[in-house]
């Protein structure tokens, strides 16, 4: 069972690391107060969550949707992602083999070809349609996953909100190559701090450069790819990942490449949303 002195030990360690890598004050202490939150609750959070489901842990003082999924993903999986990746960057394949229906082969699937991560991502793109470009991805298969992240993310919507796909906002295209462009320029320069990825790595080396930054209500982390495929074709220092959420809880993950091939050639574009950025760039 899932104690509130550890739930609330690993909160603090994601302000902990939130801070270190410079991160908006603002989020730091959110997890901190969320965390005070916990140690103060009058019964085990576990209990409350069996009792009443993911929606009770949002009427606690300090606790927003964000927070509480980690919470909840921790209760009911004995991991915290989120943690994960801002200590390593984490590893995706044993993340996702965690899903029911889903090994090594798909896991791998999911990340090279959505170029994804974060349970949060594979939320996103299950619900927006990408998930079916990933051979052996049927209907029925991504209705199990999506049932399965509902329950460990906690997501929730009214019988009067349209379908997900149309709730899931996401930044706009110009924002994101805004990030990836100042991401780039501090990495190169040595501005970041690093942490030390688990792949492909080991001599356990910080090397791993990773950006914070909030602009226009958006939250932005940033890390270049340490995928297998992007080693494979030495594009690590090239594709970056940039995950994000917003205050309202929208959240989501695109990799941003330089173009290799049709009108976009040598241009920065983010996956999945290449229409936009010939738009963009015209």
């Amino acid at each position: 069972m899932a104690t509130n002195k550890e739930i609330a030990s690993k909160l603090r360690e994601i302000a902990a690391l939130l801070d270190e890598q410079k991160a908006n004050p603002f989020r730091v202490n959110a997890y901190l107060n969320a965390a005070k939150t916990l140690e103060t609750a009058a019964e085990p959070i576990e209990e409350l969550l069996r009792r009443e489901g993911f929606p009770a842990l949002l009427e606690l003082p300090g606790i927003g949707e964000g927070i509480a999924r980690s919470i909840n993903e921790f209760v009911l999986t004995g991991r915290m992602s989120r943690l994960e990746s801002l200590r390593t960057g984490h590893d995706p394949i044993a993340l996702f083999e965690q899903i029911p229906g889903i090994g090594p082969r798909s896991a791998h699937r999911i990340i090279e070809t959505l170029h994804i991560d974060t349970l949060e991502a594979l939320e996103l793109a299950a619900h927006n349609g990408r998930l079916k470009t990933v051979p052996g991805f049927s209907a029925k298969k991504i209705a199990l996953v999506q049932s399965w992240l509902a329950h460990v993310l906690g997501y929730r919507r009214t019988r009067s909100e349209p379908e997900p796909q149309q709730t899931i906002a996401e930044p706009p295209v110009a924002l994101l190559l805004k990030i990836d462009g100042q991401y780039r320029k501090k990495a190169q320069a040595g501005d970041l701090p690093t942490i030390a990825p688990k792949r492909f790595n080991p001599n356990g080396e910080a090397w791993l450069p990773i950006m914070h930054a909030t602009k226009k209500g958006w939250h932005f982390t940033a890390l270049y790819s340490n995928t297998a495929r992007a080693h494979q074709l030495e594009r690590v220092k090239d594709w970056v990942i940039i995950s994000f959420h917003d205050d309202l809880h929208h959240e989501g993950q695109h990799t941003v490449v330089t173009e290799t091939r049709g009108a976009a050639t040598g241009k920065r574009v983010v996956r999945g949303r290449e229409k936009e950025c010939l738009e963009y760039y015209s």
